[in-house]
């Protein structure tokens, strides 16, 4: 079997495309679930793969100009990915619908979409603050739904962090079961710049994560560093992105490239 491709990249996180509305497209209902997991894990895979942070089908929706389904690198599903659905929103435009407003369908629900020349801006809907979790592994802790379960911890020297020993940690703790959590460890900059790191689940450390950038943002206007409705900028391994909180929405602005594109057998 071939599937054609796309590899995609925003601020380094990095995803295999497949286009499932195309005629000649992947048929994403025709596979179970479990053969599902098991092309993104076969697909994902450095060196044995294409490789990527994971798989994200672009399919056809009912209510909006695409459907993102997208899943991490061990095939496990995720509901929302902040960098994805730009690149998706590229591909769409690109391909299939050259409006500057879009709307994709997650599963957290609807995205709107601006397309500006080469910066795209997301509104990621309101942050969902979980104020029941404040302490973890004896980290002071921020946990924010965006559309992905977050947990943000806020310290100096973020480049020294052995973020591979204690990212699992925070990953797999019982107080995030059964879904897990993302977690970032995030420093101030100045009065509105701030870099982070992030492990995010099923996955590992990553270049950048959309949604980690807005929790980030988020947490750091909770806990008095920034504030509401001013651009945030982030900063990430691979890049950087604008963050505006407010009461009503979080809104990211940040790029989306194409890599290559290429046609796999399985």
């Amino acid at each position: 079997m071939k599937i054609k491709f796309t590899k995609m990249q925003s601020c380094g996180n990095d995803y295999v495309y497949i286009d499932c509305i195309a005629k000649d497209g992947f048929d994403f209902d025709g596979f179970t679930s479990n053969q599902i997991k098991d092309l993104v894990v076969r697909l994902s895979k450095q060196h044995y793969g294409i490789g990527s942070d994971g798989v994200i089908f672009i399919c056809k929706s009912d209510v909006a100009d695409a459907k993102m389904r997208m899943f991490n690198a061990d095939g496990s599903e995720g509901r929302m990915c902040g960098n994805g659905i730009r690149c998706v929103a590229k591909y769409v435009h690109d391909n299939y619908a050259k409006k500057r407003q879009l709307n994709i369908e997650t599963l957290s629900g609807l995205a709107n979409i601006l397309i500006d020349k080469d910066k795209i801006t997301v509104n990621m809907g309101k942050a969902k603050i979980d104020a029941s979790k404040t302490e973890c592994l004896g980290y002071k802790v921020t946990c924010i739904d965006m559309g992905n379960p977050h947990c943000v911890v806020f310290q100096k020297d973020i480049d020294n962090i052995d973020l591979a020993v204690i990212g699992p940690k925070f990953e797999n703790h019982a107080m995030f079961t059964p879904d897990r959590v993302n977690t970032e460890f995030a420093e101030i900059v100045d009065k509105d710049t701030l870099k982070m790191r992030v492990w995010e689940r099923g996955s590992g450390e990553t270049l950048a994560c959309g949604t980690g950038a807005c929790a980030v943002a988020v947490a750091g206007v909770l806990n008095g560093h920034y504030k509401k409705g001013e651009n945030i900028n982030v900063l990430l391994k691979g890049g950087n992105l604008i963050i505006n909180y407010t009461d009503g929405c979080v809104l990211m602005t940040g790029d989306a490239q194409k890599v290559f594109e290429g046609v796999i057998e399985i």
